[in-house]
């Protein structure tokens, strides 16, 4: 079988329909387990967004008046070819990413899978007939934006672009993808690459790696009219505000600090494994990440104690050369990052219980203990394999607890009535609810956002949430001859 990565066309170059010299330096790509380069990707500056959004402006009209049904052949073709290269490309979500294996695998599937719906998108209907007070035919009807701005972070890097760009592309619109440069392959050459074997026509998809001034210039530019981005608090609140000031919608899926209520009825043992795999998930690197387990103060000792010693016999270390369940940190300002913020927490009163210590870029899985609740490990974001535990007496204080938060991205509640959490849920602010299963959870027909400071409200994944995104609600009226005004 033919490789899709093997060529060197790609090498040191952005995509804009072909490969091309970007107008910035090179950015080298390492291998955050071994350090090693692995290559060289090119880096966009705003002038190529400038020449990007040009061309996607000169033929994403002619995409949107193709049959529905060519738009879904491309995105049909594009599934399968995740499927076809899937063992390639998570090779590269592995060495460039530092995922391991079966995280690679969820990618890859997830990829495909949202090819595959935006293939049926394109075939849903895209309006309705209104009622009207005059004699005349009335209809709202959706209409593509026109360009798409997608950035897209280094955790999930081919699920967190593609979600955007295979509805985007379905929809009838052209898109401009700016892939974090940490995982600028996998992120982004992937998708080029894709799309190009697929028959996408070119012009329709541009992949720009750039640092924030090619970030800038893509959401002020004016034929770009929504953003869907992907990242930080703090650099969403910038992308947004600029939007804001250029009068268009932008979609921000941001951080998390959320919350497993664990009640006193749950098996324990079981319970851990659960909390266990929503902390230390790709080293804990996910926006959904468990970052806060509050447990009923009857077993959190049992509790904290066995999750300790899960984190304990966890291996960590290369994902290419070992089977480990967990790989490495991104690069060494995460890491040290992370170990301000346990060590900050020991020292306001936590227990560490496991982990709190690294070698190069591979940090423990850590469990800290009874951790105070205005502990910096407790109260921010950590993004790392790190999980605080606290307890609670009563219902009201876990709901207290779990409300002690700006975000309100993900939730999960353990117990052994289902319907109990299910209530229990409805008191606490939160984007994703999952009763009787960790945080980290997201599937391609899924509405994926969050609230508070995790978002603005805005949706990517599913029908309504990819209409609402994508396109824009048009009103028509039609009659079979002129009214009569007394003008």
């Amino acid at each position: 079988m033919n490789t899709l990565l093997s060529t060197p066309a790609w090498e040191s170059k952005i995509f804009t329909g072909e490969w091309i010299a970007g107008g910035a330096e090179d950015r080298l790509v390492v291998e955050p387990a071994t350090g090693k380069h692995l290559t060289t990707v090119g880096m966009a500056t705003a002038d190529d967004v400038a020449a990007a959004a040009a061309k996607a402006a000169s033929v994403q009209k002619d995409w949107a008046a193709l049959p529905f049904s060519e738009r879904a052949r491309v995105l049909r073709r594009a599934g399968q070819l995740f499927e076809d290269h899937a063992e390639e490309i998570g090779e590269w979500i592995i060495r460039e990413g530092g995922g391991i294996g079966p995280k690679a695998a969820i990618e890859t599937h997830t990829a495909a899978e949202e090819c595959f719906n935006g293939a049926a998108l394109a075939a849903h209907p895209i309006g309705e007939v209104l009622q009207s007070e005059q004699p005349r035919l009335s209809f709202s009807r959706r209409v593509p934006v026109g360009t798409v701005g997608v950035i897209a972070p280094f955790n999930f890097p081919l699920i967190l672009s593609i979600r955007a760009v295979a509805p985007a592309l379905a929809l009838g619109n052209a898109v401009i993808l700016k892939p974090d440069p940490r995982t600028a392959i996998c992120g982004g050459v992937v998708l080029a690459r894709i799309f190009e074997e697929a028959g996408l026509p070119a012009g329709l998809l541009s992949v720009l790696p750039g640092g924030a001034d090619a970030g800038e210039a893509l959401v002020v530019h004016p034929s770009v009219r929504v953003i869907a981005f992907t990242g930080s608090t703090r650099a969403g609140r910038a992308v947004g505000e600029l939007a804001g000031r250029h009068l268009k919608r932008a979609h921000l899926e941001l951080g998390g600090n959320n919350a497993l209520i664990v009640l006193d009825d749950v098996d324990v043992e079981k319970a851990v494994s659960v909390g266990a795999f929503g902390s230390f998930m790709h080293q804990g690197q996910i926006c959904m990440q468990t970052g806060r387990h509050i447990v009923h103060e009857r077993i959190v000792d049992d509790y904290i104690a066995a999750l300790a010693e899960h984190a304990d016999r966890l291996p960590v270390g290369d994902p290419f050369t070992s089977q480990v369940a967990l790989g490495p940190i991104i690069d060494s300002g995460q890491r040290d990052r992370i170990h301000k913020l346990v060590g900050a927490t020991v020292e306001a009163g936590a227990t560490l219980s496991a982990g709190g210590t690294f070698d190069e870029l591979f940090y423990r899985p850590t469990v800290l203990g009874h951790t105070p609740h205005t502990a910096p490990a407790f109260a921010d974001e950590v993004f790392g394999p790190v999980a605080p535990v606290t307890s609670f007496a009563t219902l009201d204080e876990a709901v207290d607890i779990a409300n002690q938060t700006e975000y309100g991205l993900s939730l999960g509640i353990l117990t052994a009535d289902g319907m109990r959490g299910l209530e229990l849920s409805q008191r606490i602010p939160s984007g994703l609810v999952h009763i009787n299963d960790q945080t980290v959870g997201d599937e391609a027909i899924a509405p994926f956002g969050g609230v508070g400071n995790s978002g603005n409200g805005g949706r990517v994944g599913g029908l309504g949430a990819n209409l609402d995104a994508f396109t824009e609600t048009q009103w028509v009226t039609a009659q079979s001859s002129l009214p009569t005004y007394p003008f």
